[in-house]
């Protein structure tokens, strides 16, 4: 049975213990305090035994990593399970040594408590330790999604109801009778003063906001205090920033699965489309695609009953070989021989205040010339490290690509990268063992760019590196020109959304 796992000095101080059973504080002090005088300098054992229990150690520079397990505990196990503890602390923390093993104590222990359980050793890899302790769920990134859509259809109800009252109250005025009131009071002045209060709340609330640059990884803040203020809650949060936490915030993160739930334009009409597409890349690192795909689609949303017998003009200037589908209710001959977008029985309206998807389309390629964005990463060995050279160019320069971020895996256990040139940003998150390159855009104008960096590894360590960004231009220029209603052929306004997203960027 394994009793307790620590940290601790040479001199035998405690600097972080973990007991495994139930055992005093006392205890645990005055067994390691006796430890390093049990040592003979002259044998090279990893193990002392005294009447009551063993000391299974490794040294680690000025510290020593020593498991306390009974004198029948199985001396093999006990040291592949001290190989798994000394693997685990470099995880967490960049140097070996006593302040900084302090700073990440809870860490550890929380580590500590995924190797073994009530005394027995758990079949855990590291891998596995760090994904149990990140505690990273697919289900609350799929909830926090759902509910800021759910906020951002409150929103655009709210926007609709205001726009209703002001209309309203326009309509009263013209005709000299008196605006609807509110609760009783029957005013026209009370009337109009609430709805354009409540117009000014709306637009208010939906200004765009502006993700915030990343930031260098920060020293030390200070420690949370308990009853603190605000204050000392922010520094808690930059503190875990700047150890590659990534902190989600009501805004939501600068991410694929956030740029999903993109906050709707401010001036959405009764007709409103969302052009989405959703691309899927593999590279080789020599160069040559090895597959792209890309798939699109038009979506229609009606809020207004006027307008549900509509007709979309679209324009496809389109000339990589694009396959388009249209939805089965769709007139396809109309659409191939006017490129119009119509119901096959004109007496029939479009669904009211729901998603409809009327055009899809798709492009498959393995022709280079197609690639987006290329990234050429370069690793060449240098002694004992590797020098990275890595750049990006933008191929299709109608495109603007926003929130971009390079992702590189860096080998494990070998402390932060050592950047030499770079343009924009960098994070190194030290749990995940990434380098992230952030770049706010990349467009014409900034089409190229470059980033060094020196870290001990081989250059296989450094792939697959991954791509994420978010366009409010589409990759296939496809667009509705125009909406029109059957009878009449009277123009009607509408409002698009154009969204072009990552699904898999990678350069394997």
């Amino acid at each position: 049975v394994l009793l307790a796992a620590a940290v601790c000095t040479k001199a035998g101080k405690a600097i972080v213990s973990r007991q495994f059973v139930e055992m005093t504080r006392t205890r645990i002090e005055g067994l390691l305090a006796a430890f390093p005088k049990l040592m003979n300098t002259g044998k090279q054992h990893t193990f002392v035994e005294t009447e009551s229990v063993r000391y299974v150690y490794q040294p680690m520079e000025k510290l020593y990593m020593v498991l306390i397990t009974t004198k029948n505990s199985n001396i093999l196990e006990d040291l592949e399970t001290l190989r798994l503890f000394s693997r685990v602390i470099p995880e967490y923390c960049r140097a070996l040594e006593e302040n900084e093993i302090s700073e990440h104590c809870f860490d550890l222990i929380f580590a500590f408590d995924e190797i073994v359980a009530l005394g027995y050793r758990e079949n855990v890899n590291l891998a596995q330790i760090r994904t149990f302790t990140e505690m990273d769920s697919h289900e609350e990134k799929v909830f926090r999604a759902v509910r800021e859509t759910q906020e951002r259809e409150a929103k655009a109800e709210m926007r609709r109801k205001a726009k209703e009252l002001q209309q309203a109250r326009r309509d009263a005025e013209r005709h000299g009778k008196k605006a609807p009131g509110f609760g009783g009071f029957g005013s026209s002045a009370v009337s109009g003063g609430v709805t354009a209060m409540i117009t000014e709340t709306i637009i208010e609330t939906e200004k765009p906001k502006v993700a915030p640059a990343p930031a260098r990884p920060s020293g030390p803040s200070k420690a949370l205090k308990l009853g603190a203020k605000g204050k000392e809650v922010d520094n808690f949060v930059d503190k875990l920033k700047s150890e590659g936490e990534n902190i989600m915030t009501s805004v939501g993160k600068r991410s694929a699965e956030a740029a999903k739930v993109l906050a709707p334009p401010i001036n959405m009409e009764s007709v409103h489309m969302k052009i989405e597409e959703k691309i899927s890349l593999t590279c080789g690192r020599d160069g040559g695609l090895q597959n792209m795909e890309l798939h699109g689609m038009i979506t229609l949303h009606i809020s207004d009953e006027k307008f549900a017998r509509i007709r979309l003009h679209v324009e496809n200037e389109d000339k990589r070989g694009v396959q388009l589908q249209t939805h089965p209710n769709v007139d396809k001959k109309l659409f191939t021989t006017e490129s119009q977008i119509g119901l096959k029985n004109p007496e029939k309206s479009f669904p009211i205040n729901s998603d409809v998807g009327v055009l899809k389309w798709r492009l498959q390629t393995t022709e280079e010339s197609f690639i987006p964005l290329t990234i050429n990463c370069w690793p060449s060995e240098s002694g004992n490290s590797c020098d990275v050279n890595i750049e990006y160019e933008l191929q299709e320069e109608s495109l603007e690509l926003n929130d971009v971020i390079i992702t590189i895996p860096l080998p494990s256990g070998v402390g932060a990268p050592v950047i030499g040139e770079i343009d924009g940003e960098y994070r190194h998150d030290s749990r995940r063992n990434l380098l992230e390159w952030c770049l706010p855009v990349i467009d014409a104008k900034n089409k190229t760019g470059s980033l060094e960096f020196s870290i001990a590894g081989q250059p296989n360590d450094f792939f697959p590196v991954q791509v994420s960004f978010i366009s409010k231009k589409n990759y296939c220029n496809i667009q509705v020109t125009k909406v029109t209603q059957v009878d009449g052929n009277s123009p009607v306004r509408f409002s698009t959304e154009t969204t072009f997203l990552v699904d898999k960027y990678e350069i394997l």
